[in-house]
């Protein structure tokens, strides 16, 4: 379920003129339960609260708890003239006069209000409520902070924004004559609005805002507030369970077989577990249930996921691989997601304590973290400072060892796993550990592949291409790592067409080397032919790539490539969502003469030249600042971004609908992590457009034929596979048949 799928109002008006009783907008239950219902966040920012609102909307309430969801509050706390009289006149300090309010409000309470504040203090207790007062900066000033703004999101980021007359209470949800104004993310004509909102809730969280001071809600409040909170939650219509901690037999062979209780060293698991006791072919018993109770921080399958069926039948198949596996699945056919769903169901048949995600980059680790948090996760992000997690890591460690603690979560990057200030953590890791490898093709380098934890069983690898590019060896370490390849491999054709993935069109286009290129390639061409005719063995090979690599520079930046894309983009000026994929050799620009990167030489011509808004993204972008782009990039603030490499694996931004592709390596890895970029789903496109820019070798003797041949052999493999696969297949082929014939490469 998405906001999406609402058919909401641009107002809600308690009694509109001319309307009849009967269609009289019903703020509650026609606009604030079905948006809670489908919200993953939930932003409130309000003059008064009061906890009936919870008890009024507890079904929308009760949803948002059951999908992991998040809700962040500003209020005014009330105060009595004598209150405000003792502050301004320095008799009391501020903070301690609305601590004193809010406490007795809360002691106060009969039976009934108890009740209602159960569900508040328990989204307080589980760290998925904050709470902020917002209050005025100069003591004398009368009044109260006054604004009503709500904001859900949902999964997909779809955003509603209101704005109007209703508190956060029954009579401002009910009872009282209202109106509230609604804006909508995916309708033309509200984006700035939205954007203004927005903006103004977080300088408000963030205490940005003239004139007021926002408040961290005080402690002896939050503890008055949370004596309140159940032992157990029950959600009337969603089940009602206790709260689950570790399951399973605490020691002997229980239901995996092999099962021992964890020690204190790194013991090797390198046994696969077995699952003797639950029955494959039974469906159910690796089912999540759909109506849990969410504990505290453990996997639990949200409300709105539908488990595709590749992905049902890669998790069963992992069961029947006895905990190991590598997924081969397509980039963007939802990887990370069937890690997660088999955490769940991991977790809920035999109790699993720990999940440990490696992840090659720094931003990928921010991009699993906001995916953990939707099956109900907290985790620790280990990596950059060791002071800024460590200490953090081994406390919950130890504490989910001794079973004070039901769940750990870990995300890591390689790098880090690599380091002394993680290493010494892992031989902790207890029995019933997850590792999962994403982007697992880069751990089967040697030093990583050593670094891999080898106490821990429970082992899945994740990746488009798990086979390395002329590594033999380290593809053969990743699998007896990990286990072998699970069926069903997933390719890119099969996402398209079980619609996992857009299709898309292809153009390619064909550059020529100007004069002087083509006497330089020709010249390396020649030295490579030498170099296969004179050396051998090592020496040879050595020789050889040295040279292919300057051959394959000079093609990565052909100066020509610039003027095409200055082509090509004129009649697409208002065009958004645009990739720039560029090579990171040089040019030469043509007014300066000096040399520049082919990333600063594009830049220039779309921004400076086309007035094309875009921002460079390369490694070298700061993750804070990464995050502001691929927002602006969304938004359609920024039309385009240029990048280098570190969007080929593992960056979510799936509102890309165009790609131009100025340079490739021969490496297939690349071009299918790039593909999968491009051709991510989203609400707002249909269908994705690449553009793939091709260079021409120049007419060369017969003697450099073979080589030129095999050369454009490997190209051309690259890009017949993006033709077969386009929808306008026979148009993109077409383009590529006179270079077929010419090199006699028409078996292809």
């Amino acid at each position: 379920m998405s906001l999406r799928d609402l058919d909401l109002r641009h107002q809600y008006r308690s009694d509109s003129p001319g309307e009849t009783l009967r269609e009289r907008h019903h703020l509650l239950e026609d606009f604030y339960i079905p948006c809670l219902e489908r919200s993953l966040t939930y932003d409130r920012a309000v003059g008064f609260f009061s906890s009936t609102s919870l008890a009024a909307a507890a079904k929308g309430i009760a949803t948002l708890i059951r999908v992991g969801g998040r809700m962040r509050l500003i209020a005014s706390p009330y105060l009595s003239q004598a209150d405000a009289d003792a502050i301004a006149q320095g008799l009391k300090q501020r903070e301690e006069v609305i601590t004193a309010v809010l406490v007795q409000e809360l002691e106060q309470l009969d039976q009934l209000a108890h009740d209602r504040l159960a569900y508040l203090a328990w989204l307080l207790s589980k760290g998925r409520l904050e709470i902020k007062l917002a209050v005025h900066r100069d003591p004398y000033q009368r009044g109260l902070y006054h604004e009503k703004l709500g904001i859900f999101r949902d999964v997909a980021d779809n955003v509603v924004v209101f704005t109007g007359s209703a508190n956060e209470s029954v009579s401002g949800l009910i009872d009282n004559f209202e109106c509230v104004d609604v804006f909508r993310s995916w309708r033309s004509g509200d984006d700035e609005r939205i954007a203004e909102k927005l903006d103004n809730f977080q300088r408000l969280w963030e205490n940005q805002t003239p004139r007021l001071e926002v408040l961290e809600f005080p402690e002896a409040a939050r503890r008055s507030l949370l004596r309140h909170c159940p032992g157990e939650l029950s959600v009337e219509g969603l089940g009602s369970r206790g709260e689950r901690g570790n399951q399973g037999d605490q020691g002997g062979r229980g239901i995996w077989g092999n099962q021992r209780q964890g020690g204190q060293g790194a013991k090797e698991s390198g046994e696969n577990y077995s699952f003797d006791a639950l029955d494959p072919s039974d469906a159910s018993a690796f089912s999540v249930p759909s109506t849990p109770l969410i504990p505290s921080h453990v996997p639990t399958l949200p409300l709105w996921l539908t488990i595709r069926s590749y992905q049902r039948q890669a998790i069963d198949n992992w069961f029947a691989n006895r905990g190991r596996g590598t997924l081969k699945m397509a980039t963007g056919s939802g990887k990370t997601i069937t890690a997660l769903a088999l955490a769940a169901e991991l977790y809920q048949k035999i109790g699993l304590q720990v999940l440990l995600v490696v992840c090659p980059y720094r931003h990928l680790v921010t991009q699993w973290a906001r995916e953990c948090q939707k099956f109900g996760l907290e985790p620790i992000l280990a990596f950059e400072n060791v002071r800024t997690w460590q200490s953090k890591l081994s406390t919950q460690l130890y504490n989910v060892r001794a079973g004070n603690q039901p769940f750990l979560t870990i995300i890591t990057t390689n790098a880090t796993l690599m380091s002394q200030g993680l290493q010494s953590q892992l031989p902790y890791l207890p029995e019933k550990t997850l590792i999962v490898g994403d982007e697992a093709h880069n751990l089967g380098a040697k030093r990583l592949e050593a670094s891999l934890p080898r106490n821990v069983g429970l082992r899945l690898a994740l990746s488009a291409t798990p086979e390395r590019y002329f590594d033999d060896r380290g593809t053969q370490s990743l699998f007896d790592y990990f286990g072998s390849v699970l069926e069903p491999e997933f390719t890119l054709r099969d996402a398209i067409e079980q619609g996992a993935l857009v299709p898309y069109l292809y153009y390619p286009l064909f550059v020529e080397l100007t004069e002087q290129e083509a006497q330089a390639y020709s010249e390396l061409s020649t030295k490579i032919g030498r170099a296969l005719a004179i050396a051998d063995g090592d020496e040879q090979d050595s020789a050889v790539a040295t040279l292919s690599m300057q051959r394959a520079r000079l093609l990565s930046t052909a100066t020509n490539k610039l003027h095409v894309l200055r082509e090509l983009m004129k009649p697409r000026l208002q065009s958004h969502h645009t990739l720039f994929y560029c090579g990171d050799g040089s040019v030469e620009d043509e007014v300066s003469q000096e040399t520049q990167t082919q990333l600063e030489a594009v830049s220039r011509l779309l921004g400076k030249e086309l007035g094309y808004r875009i921002n460079i993204y390369t490694a070298d972008t700061p993750l804070e600042e990464r995050e502001t782009l691929r927002q602006q990039f969304e938004a359609g603030e920024l039309q385009g971004l240029v990048a280098i490499r570190c969007l080929d694996e593992g960056v979510d931004i799936p509102n890309v609908e165009t790609a131009v592709i100025l340079a490739s390596s021969s490496n297939p890895r690349q071009f299918i992590q790039r593909r999968g970029r491009i051709l991510r789903r989203h609400p707002n496109k249909q269908r994705a457009t690449l553009f793939d820019m091709i260079v021409l070798p120049p007419a060369l003797d017969r003697e450099t034929l073979t080589v030129e041949r095999n050369l454009l052999r490997r190209e051309l493999r690259r890009v017949i596979e993006f033709a077969d696969l386009a929808d306008n297949q026979g148009e993109a082929r077409a383009k590529l048949l006179g270079l077929q014939q010419q090199y006699d490469l028409l078996d292809m």
